[in-house]
């Protein structure tokens, strides 16, 4: 018998992937492509650049090229989609907490899952540093996707 592969959220849906280029989050681009043909799902790729005041205040200059090299990334991202047949659009952030930008989106857009790699820290540098992933699970509006590389 041929495999179905059935589609797990509504059809025509919304995909948010949570992207920062790391190969952690290109697999869940990809995850995020094979869903959105499945579902016939428009896809939303959020990238967060990271930065508070006090960073500002030490690198200026630093923050606007991290949101250039964001803002490539995600041009890259819509590229590989619209390449394969579906509709994207990016969204940046900058803040201090990825996962509140990540969850508000998900919230504002009405997205019905979203998809994001998980970087796999374990232990200590898990509870030290946190994990956006875990905080996104922890407050998010819809089912989250959590592709290993």
């Amino acid at each position: 018998m041929d495999d179905v592969l059935i589609c797990p959220i509504k059809k025509s849906g919304k995909i948010l992937v949570a992207t920062d280029g790391s190969d952690f989050s290109k697999a869940a681009v990809y995850q995020a492509i094979n869903l959105a043909k499945v579902c016939s799902s428009k896809i939303y790729a959020v990238g967060v650049v990271e930065a508070n005041p006090e960073f500002e205040s030490l690198a200026p200059g630093l923050v606007e090229k991290m949101e250039d090299e964001t803002r490539k990334h995600l041009e890259a991202v819509k590229a590989q989609v619209t390449k394969e047949g579906l509709e994207c659009e990016t969204i940046v952030h900058q803040g201090e907490e990825p996962y509140e930008f990540i969850v508000e989106e998900a919230k504002k857009l009405g997205t019905d899952i979203i998809v994001m790699g998980s970087h796999g820290r374990t232990g200590i540098k898990r509870l030290l540093m946190g994990s956006v992933t875990s905080r996104v699970i922890g407050h998010a509006p819809c089912a989250v996707l959590v592709v290993k590389s």
